[in-house]
């Protein structure tokens, strides 16, 4: 098989997992009409490929995905990549172990977003997969949104995640202020079971404040170490392993 051809094949691979993990967003409930993308990057190839803008779902193809190069250039497909496309691009640039990203407007994530508030870790659920509060960005300036708005979204995700020393491997998420959720992962599938586990988590944690009859139950960090650790890292134990 010639380069060309093993470039193509692996395209094509590409193209038909990405349209999967689209296809999940409304399967699981995190997107209502187009709200929601997800990318996968092949660093090898330097290609990008990723929903195309405002497609409805229910008659999306695998051959509609959009494949790009990393500076957002159309290299095959007929139809124009998600507007999101350079918040995507920039978050590969910056962390580079990220091998597909998912944007959704799901309800409680949503919720957090526009509040303003990281989404803290309360319980197991949610030390199960992110080793810490999920981050809010700051809210964009004026002249941000104005000049370049989807690169500057990415931008302010990498800036939260530099100015609080946060591991984006060890917490695959975040959300905009105001906006909503970014989720991230080796697979499109894992990034859209980050994307799935984030919803819940924003709502379980939405009706612990509800519920809560003290301001002090963060869950303590020996029961947040337990939590990650048995799942991620040399010495975790869940499942059946590799």
């Amino acid at each position: 098989m010639s380069e060309q051809d093993r470039a193509d094949e692996l395209i094509q691979q590409m193209k038909e997992a990405v349209y999967q993990a689209n296809l999940a967003l409304p399967r699981a409930g995190l997107v209502k009409l187009t709200w929601g993308n997800v990318s996968q990057i092949n660093r090898e190839l330097g290609v990008i490929v990723i929903k195309p803008s405002g497609i409805p779902y229910q008659t999306m193809k695998a051959k509609d995905m959009v494949v790009t190069n990393l500076d957002g250039e159309v290299l095959s497909g007929e139809l124009r990549p998600s507007s999101d496309l350079p918040t995507h691009s920039y978050l590969y640039q910056e962390f580079s172990e990220v091998n597909s990203i998912v944007h959704t407007h799901s309800k409680w994530a949503v919720c957090w977003a526009q509040a303003g508030r990281d989404i803290p870790a309360y319980g197991t659920t949610h030390a199960d997969t992110f080793y810490g509060s999920v981050p809010c960005t700051r809210k964009l300036t004026q002249e941000e949104v104005a000049t370049a708005y989807e690169l500057e979204t990415g931008k302010v995700i990498v800036e939260t995640f530099a100015e609080r020393k946060l591991d984006p491997l060890a917490i695959p998420a975040v959300v905009v202020n105001g906006h909503g959720p970014f989720t991230w992962g080796g697979t499109p599938e894992k990034a859209v079971e980050a994307s799935l586990i984030l919803e819940e988590v924003a709502e379980m944690a939405l009706h612990s404040e509800e519920l809560a009859v003290t301001t002090d139950f963060l869950l303590p960090s020996y029961v947040l170490n337990k939590h990650y650790f048995r799942k991620h890292g040399a010495g975790a134990y869940y499942g059946q392993g590799n």
